[in-house]
């Protein structure tokens, strides 16, 4: 059986298990507590030598240590429903808003959350080296966030879905994105009425956890 290695509290192996619920794809889940550190534990290191999660063992043994490589193979293994788009340009949609999902808004709550935060003094990168916090980053990170939940919000008028007319992973990655930015206190606010609507409608799904 496929097995997960998670983590409750962070938001991208969260995004693995939104994709793994919307497949409906059964699963085997372990715990990693990033709070003390076990990512960089040698047991840990064996499984994902980049001490990141989430990481998705598959059937067939191999690992795989980031949520493309684990969307493309969920996606290939299990086609239905189709959360990479069907047709072409579907497919060309949606991995454009995923790329702008996770770059302009993922990317940016991280690097404000990562450059601030006193928990992750010289932890400002993920993986197995030290990397020292820089403020700068902090700042600009939530100037980033907040340029991208307006953006969202204006490209979410008319839209029930980011891309393709469908449920995607770009969405899933927005949800995550979304609930993430709370860390660095940021939320949709009124001025956010399309954002506000998609997501209570992606609330409603039931596969948010």
């Amino acid at each position: 059986m496929i097995t997960l290695y998670d983590c409750a509290t962070a938001p991208s192996p969260r995004r693995a298990r939104i994709l793994l619920a919307e497949k409906g794809v059964a699963h085997e889940t372990v715990q990693v507590d990033l709070r003390s550190g076990e990512q960089l534990g040698e047991a840990y290191r064996r499984i994902n030598p980049q001490c990141t999660v989430p990481a998705l063992v598959t059937d067939e043994g191999a690992v795989l240590t980031d949520n493309w490589a684990i969307a493309a193979y969920v996606e290939a293994r299990y086609p239905e429903p189709p959360l990479l788009g069907r047709t072409p340009l579907d497919k060309a949609e949606i991995a454009g808003w995923q790329w702008r999902v996770e770059f302009e808004g993922l990317m940016a709550v991280a690097e404000a959350l990562r450059n601030s935060s006193p928990g992750m003094v010289n932890r400002a990168l993920p993986g197995p080296v030290d990397h020292a916090q820089i403020p700068a980053l902090a700042e600009r990170g939530v100037a980033r966030a907040r340029q991208f939940f307006a953006a969202l919000d204006a490209h979410l008028a008319g839209r029930d879905f980011i891309a393709a007319g469908q449920f995607s992973i770009a969405d899933i990655t927005a949800v995550v994105v979304v609930d993430f930015a709370r860390a660095i206190r940021l939320k949709p606010v009124d001025e956010h009425a399309e954002l506000r609507r998609w997501r209570g409608a992606m609330q409603a799904r039931g596969t948010m956890a």
